[in-house]
């Protein structure tokens, strides 16, 4: 493992904001249309500043360069951007009867295949755990849900998230 996982904060958002599209464009291209996908970024695949206050965000980095990132939450919101959703979704969710969410992974493509989202995940998982939560939920696109898989979730549903002009993304609801 040559990288490092530590909590994001306000001054890594230019660089996620850098990295969440190179690795949607790049990672989720076998999957998605590049028309799906850039109507994806910004709703659904970009920076969760609530996380990041949260506190349940994590970078993984190398030589100082963020090479991946991934977080929990103890919020109702299961996927997308704290600027496309409703108040609804920032509720907070009770550890002793809800999952806790596992969201927004993404991966730099150079550094892809090389355990960095399994770590993130570990982590998110661990400091979940930590908070009181026992289970797990998480929206998994079709690039994610083998990693998602291997470590021990289970599909609940595949399902279809609307987007501008008609466009859907095809997703898979998944638990532990």
């Amino acid at each position: 493992m040559d990288w490092t996982l530590r909590l994001a904060d306000e001054n890594d958002v230019p660089a996620l904001e850098k990295l969440i599209p190179l690795s949607v464009r790049t990672l989720q291209a076998p999957f998605y249309s590049a028309a799906q996908m850039d109507a994806a970024l910004g709703p659904i695949f970009s920076v969760d500043r609530q996380l990041i206050r949260d506190g349940t965000f994590f970078v993984a980095e190398q030589c100082g360069q963020i090479v991946g990132c991934g977080g929990w939450s103890k919020r109702s919101a299961s996927f997308g951007s704290d600027r496309h959703r409703a108040a609804a979704d920032d509720n907070q969710l009770d550890p002793k009867y809800d999952p806790a969410r596992i969201r927004a992974f993404f991966v730099h493509p150079d550094y892809a295949r090389r355990g960095i989202g399994r770590s993130l995940l570990l982590a998110c998982e661990t400091a979940a755990r930590n908070a009181g939560f026992a289970r797990f939920e998480l929206v998994a696109t079709l690039a994610g849900e083998p990693l998602y898989a291997a470590v021990g979730y289970s599909v609940v549903e595949r399902f279809d998230i609307s987007m501008a002009d008609g466009l859907k993304l095809p997703a898979v609801k998944m638990a532990k």
